[in-house]
């Protein structure tokens, strides 16, 4: 414990007594340091982690950010020293456990490798850092960071494989806020975080600039009029037992209006409701909509868009349309098709309304991205954890690539490698309703689910980085 100092970081009028009570029977008074400022392990400014790189004392720190509600055991202190000494790690993070409404239950985290440069990695709430690298860090970290010190010092650390998981409870946390992890994902997109989503994109970009893994927009010019289509746009909706909105999302594309061909491909994964017989009643009706149900049982959304883009009637363009949403104007389509003509680009990002089924707005309201620019937004993907919506392709294009066969992240994983090669457009106004309800794919996800997810789409960013890194 001699070669251990521990700061608590928080607001000194909601430091919990039990908390500090066991630091002090851990550590001597000399080791302890309280400093007043409320951060996480996400948003930290430079001059806190100025103060507590100076007040660091011995080979490791041990970082508390969560003072309130939290019981650490006296096991976590060596068995994070013991895992830092084994692997060499300038920055430790371990898994922890949740208390809920009384219930315990295990929070696992997820692994920490080259691809996790997104800058809301959940990290915990206790930090154990090597003194040295941590002194040292901080001497390449620009002073003028208002909210990324942190996401900067990791990133200083990741440079030198440097951050490990420990993958084990080492602390309690007792839960106090219950915000849904289906509500929580879109935090990274609300408006009231754009000037912290400009310092985070500064950070990120100075980071892939010095790792070789920077792109300048020196785009493939593409040709759009090069294949001939009977039809130049087609809407693409994969479903599955979704007989509450299909219809609606159907018909918001039925009321296109369009001076140019158009169909909608509807790939019905084996729905088990009444999703089948809806879409065959509509399809009864409208003479431009195309069925089509899988061959194969195990086809996710991104099997089923292959399906669906490799269909002979599939337009020039071939457009997103998921089975809760609609489109919230007549123009959505003909907007779209414009862009890929004006940017001459192998992909357009549209931008979207948050819903409930009354169409009463939801927070955080519009999402239209708008960290995205044409110079910067291939890099900036990288720390993102979406794109945006609607998103549409130039089909000869995406016919090559391909979507990966999975229903989370296969829209990202492709625009991330066409983003490295191709010109992205955008449109800013909102031109989709994107609704929320209970039987949303990401609504109400399990912690478990959740680390699955963000962890398949850390697995893209490294492969990625990866292939940016050999150009």
């Amino acid at each position: 414990m001699n070669n251990i100092s521990c700061l608590l970081c928080g607001e000194k009028d909601n430091f919990q007594k039990t908390l500090l009570n066991t630091v002090e029977s851990y550590f001597s008074s000399d080791k302890i340091h309280i400093i007043d400022s409320k951060i996480n392990t996400r948003i930290c400014d430079y001059d806190t982690l100025k103060t507590i790189a100076e007040k660091a004392s011995g080979d490791y720190v041990m970082l508390v950010t969560n003072t309130s509600n939290m019981h650490i055991m006296r096991q976590a202190i060596q068995r994070f020293a013991c895992v830092a000494n084994m692997s060499g790690a300038n920055m430790l993070f371990s898994d922890f456990n949740d208390f809920e409404r009384k219930k315990l239950s295990i929070h696992p985290l997820c692994d920490h490798h080259l691809g996790c440069v997104r800058d809301d990695f959940a990290l915990g709430d206790i930090l154990f850092l090597r003194t040295e690298a941590l002194k040292t860090a901080i001497s390449k970290i620009n002073p003028s960071l208002k909210y990324g010190a942190l996401y900067a010092l990791r990133l200083e650390f990741m440079k030198e494989d440097s951050v490990e998981r420990v993958p084990e409870p080492l602390y309690s946390v007792v839960k106090e806020n219950f915000t849904q992890s289906g509500e929580a994902i879109f935090d990274y997109v609300n408006p009231a975080n754009r000037d912290v989503q400009i310092e985070m994109e500064e950070i990120f970009t100075a980071y892939l600039k010095e790792i070789g893994a920077f792109l300048k927009p020196n785009f493939k010019e593409i040709e759009l009029n090069k294949e001939v289509f009977k039809t130049e746009a087609s809407v693409i909706i994969p479903v599955r037992d979704r007989e509450k909105t299909i219809k609606d999302a159907i018909e918001s594309v039925m009321v296109q209006k369009c001076d140019f061909p158009f169909n909608l491909i509807v790939v019905d994964n084996h729905s088990t409701d009444g999703t089948t017989k809806i879409i065959k009643k509509l399809k009864a009706k409208y003479s431009n909509i195309i069925h089509l149900i899988p061959e194969s049982m195990t086809l996710g959304i991104g099997g089923c868009w292959n399906l669906g883009i490799n269909h002979p009637e599939c337009g020039k363009f071939a457009i997103q349309l998921d089975s809760d949403d609609i489109y919230n104007t007549p123009f959505t389509v003909e907007k779209i098709v414009k862009s890929f003509y004006e940017n001459s680009c192998a992909m357009v990002i549209g931008s979207y309304q948050m819903m409930n089924f009354e169409n009463q707005p939801l927070p955080p309201g519009v999402i239209d991205h708008k960290e995205w620019t044409e110079d910067n937004g291939a890099n900036n993907a990288l720390r993102i954890n979406g794109l945006g919506a609607p998103r549409a392709f130039y089909t000869p294009i995406i016919r090559n690539l391909l979507l990966p066969n999975t229903s989370y992240g296969e829209d990202y994983a492709v625009g991330l490698a066409l983003s490295r090669e191709y010109k992205i457009g955008r449109i800013y106004d909102p031109i989709y309703n994107c609704r929320r309800w209970e039987g949303n794919s990401d609504a109400n996800l399990d912690i478990n689910k959740m680390n699955i997810y963000n962890a398949y789409k850390d697995r893209l960013r490294y492969f990625e980085i990866k292939k940016r890194l050999q150009k």
